[in-house]
């Protein structure tokens, strides 16, 4: 792109600068050269594209620290359950998809039966009437649980009996991660391919310039990583890999085969509140006879945090439930016992979800240099007296949920993200949702939002730039153009850059209702 001017814009800076009324940025290359007024744009104009942006927010681009790029794409133009009211309700749109895409299998996703009238999920052979005996995978809004089809169940034999299995409904657990794989198995290598460009497309779109690609191999596979992480769409992919490890060496050689930046993400120490598989210290307060479930062991997680450590590789895992934070937090404190407490704090460990951890314990993340990647916008979909999370643990324990202010307090760095496809690609919905908590209290100000959702991010990628994210002179090009202010409600990203390189325009060089409009100099 050619030296360009921004001027009139209203910045939001995650480290605290701030240019008093409209201000003006200078981008040469791939890199952020000047930031100052914009009565004093004029001096640098000469020879610059210069755009005018009055009454428009410049932000960097956001980093979304927890997204499944292929599972995202595929919906996109795919199968939306989110809006079915009844088993019938989801029959008749599995149908209707299934006579308007007559190929491959039916990917669909966004069913939760909480709210249905009659919340018994549609049966199996009643799917299999709906789609005609296809392989279909339906995954419930938390991605934790999916209704299957004969057909698909066919192709993942090994499922049936395995922990999870049900011969007619949704299935959990070992099961629920088997038919998965086979359902990615049987997406071709074209449709990935688009799937994976159409999310990225819509990353950029949101003024996203950087995802966290939280892949393994109860999520996807190290193919669907591999061909990832060597598009060139201009946003930046961060690969993790979920699987755990013994030792040193083989933490070394599965990040080497991988191409993954850490053995962190989706490596499932417990599964989740919706589907009842998240791991409790006392039973679920709609189902007693179930505490949810583990899938590592005390011992395998201590034995992957030392063995990362001792690497120098960054571990992670999946953790939601309260017994399974108690499981993690033990475990972290065995591996900085077990190695050098520095080589704990400079793997800089990362945790995804963490919704019910025990405060008093949160001092040990920040002491370990341990980052929170969490989701506002679980609470804002789930969270308050009458949501998923009452219904499921009843009040108290709801209301004690995703203590982001505690986080912040404690020292623990916080990066935000989506789970896409759990919740959307919507960087300034999970901002507001982090401030607007549904439990007062436990939001943050603004200010810490937007910082989580950008240098947070870059921060738990392990990031050695201290200006990323950063709308100063020397910081990297990477900014997005919103329409108004993001912080009042929805707002519309106009332009997207990253690296230098313009990956998204709203209107081109045109200007609409509050476009881009494109000077000489």
């Amino acid at each position: 792109m050619p030296r360009t001017l921004l001027v009139g814009v209203r910045i939001l800076d995650p480290g605290g600068a701030a240019v008093a009324g409209p201000a003006a940025v200078e981008i040469d290359g791939d890199a952020v050269t000047w930031v100052g007024p914009a009565a004093a744009a004029a001096a640098r104009a000469p020879g610059a594209q210069v755009l005018d942006l009055d009454g428009t927010t410049l932000t960097p681009t956001f980093v979304d620290a927890h997204v499944h790029a292929t599972s995202s794409g595929l919906l996109i133009d795919g199968l939306d359950l989110g809006g079915s009211r009844s088993a019938e309700d989801c029959l008749d749109a599995v149908a209707g998809f299934a006579r308007t895409h007559p190929d491959g299998v039916i990917w669909g996703h966004g069913w939760a039966q909480d709210d249905w009238v009659d919340p018994t999920p549609p049966g199996r052979a009643a799917l299999d009437r709906a789609t005609g005996g296809r392989p279909a995978y339906l995954t419930r809004v938390d991605v934790h649980s999916a209704l299957v089809s004969s057909a698909l169940v066919d192709r993942a034999r090994d499922a049936v009996g395995a922990a999870g299995w049900s011969a007619a409904g949704p299935l959990t657990a070992e099961a629920h991660h088997l038919v998965r794989r086979a359902a990615l198995g049987a997406v071709t290598r074209d449709q990935r391919d688009r799937a994976q460009r159409a999310f990225l497309g819509a990353a950029a779109r949101a003024g996203v310039g950087t995802v966290h690609e939280c892949a393994g191999p109860l999520v996807s596979g190290r193919e669907d990583l591999a061909a990832l992480l060597v598009l060139d769409t201009g946003v930046d992919v961060v690969g993790y890999w979920g699987e755990a490890v013994d030792t040193a060496r083989d933490a070394r050689a599965l990040l080497a085969a991988t191409g993954a930046r850490g053995l962190a993400g989706d490596l499932f120490v417990d599964g989740s509140i919706g589907s009842r598989t998240a791991a409790l210290r006392t039973p679920y307060t709609d189902a007693p006879e179930h505490c949810g479930r583990t899938y590592l062991t005390p011992e395998a997680v201590t034995a992957h945090l030392v063995a990362c450590s001792t690497a120098g590789v960054q571990a992670g895992f999946h953790v939601i439930g309260d017994a399974a934070a108690d499981i993690v937090f033990d475990a972290l404190a065995a591996a900085a016992r077990a190695v050098p407490v520095e080589m704990v704090r400079d793997a800089r460990h990362r945790l995804e979800h963490l919704e019910m951890p025990d405060a008093a314990r949160l001092g040990l993340l920040a002491e370990l240099g341990v980052v929170a990647s969490v989701q506002p916008a679980f609470d804002a979909a789930w969270g308050g007296p009458a949501g998923l999370y009452s219904a499921r643990l009843g009040a108290e324990r709801a209301a004690r949920m995703n203590p982001f202010a505690a986080f912040a307090a404690a020292g623990v760095t916080l990066a935000f993200g989506s789970d896409s496809p759990v919740t959307p690609l919507d960087p300034w919905g999970g901002v507001r949702a982090a401030v607007d908590h549904g439990t007062p209290g436990y939001g943050v100000d603004p200010a810490t939002a937007l910082a989580a959702h950008v240098t947070g991010g870059h921060h738990a990628a392990r990031s050695t730039d201290p200006l990323a994210g950063r709308i100063i002179a020397g910081a990297p090009a990477g900014y997005a153009v919103w329409d108004g202010d993001p912080l009042a409600g929805a707002a519309t990203c106009l332009r997207t850059v990253v690296r230098g390189r313009l990956l998204h325009d709203a209107h081109g060089h045109g200007r609409g209702p509050g476009g881009l409009a494109a000077a000489g100099g």
